[in-house]
């Protein structure tokens, strides 16, 4: 029970959507009213908890089962294997970009002069510049995606459910290890 009847200022509020506030009065009580009620619908653990209930990044990620947290962990294990795949696969993407686009050696350079006139090598910069920019903009895509699913990963970790964490660990092992031998055969 609230003793503290203070009147706070009269005007518009941020906070009218809270239980216990209202547009034309205000009290300390209230505002303390509405925290503790705040408090107590929002229930999220600061700290790893074993538990087959939790909210997964969106409201429709809801588990409240042991099967649906195994469905989940399965899930964020497999995001994590992509994550390490899309890294490998950019790492292999850059390479061959590099390598498709690389520049002709001096020899090359002096034997196409000698052959050509001063305008081919105008034609071969502007056949290599939208080609670049093709591969650079690939690139920029892939790192997006990459980005995406990496805070997707870290927002599922911060949900503090240990089974989700143990997922997303396990998921990125497993990812490197089938992941990482594919970077040998570039």
């Amino acid at each position: 029970m609230c003793t503290d009847r203070r009147q706070l200022p009269l005007g518009p509020s941020r906070h009218t959507h809270l239980p216990g506030f209202t547009r034309t009065k205000r009290t300390l009580c209230s505002l303390g009213e509405a925290a503790r009620e705040l408090s107590r619908r929002a229930r999220m653990e600061m700290h790893f908890i074993f538990s087959d209930k939790v909210m997964l990044l969106f409201d429709f990620w809801s588990v409240h089962s042991p099967a649906g947290m195994a469905l989940s962990v399965l899930v964020v294990l497999l995001l994590a294997v992509l994550y390490e795949g899309i890294k490998v696969g950019k790492a292999k993407l850059l390479y061959h970009t590099l390598s498709s686009l690389r520049t002709p050696t001096s020899q090359e350079h002096i034997l196409e002069r000698e052959r050509d006139s001063v305008d081919s090598d105008s034609l071969l910069a502007s056949r290599t510049t939208p080609r670049w920019l093709l591969c650079h903009f690939g690139q920029s895509l892939v790192h997006v995606i990459q980005v995406i699913i990496g805070y997707f990963m870290m927002l599922a970790v911060m949900s503090y459910n240990a089974w989700i964490f143990l997922g997303v660990v396990l998921g990125s092992a497993v990812g490197y290890y089938l992941m990482y031998p594919l970077l040998g055969k570039v």
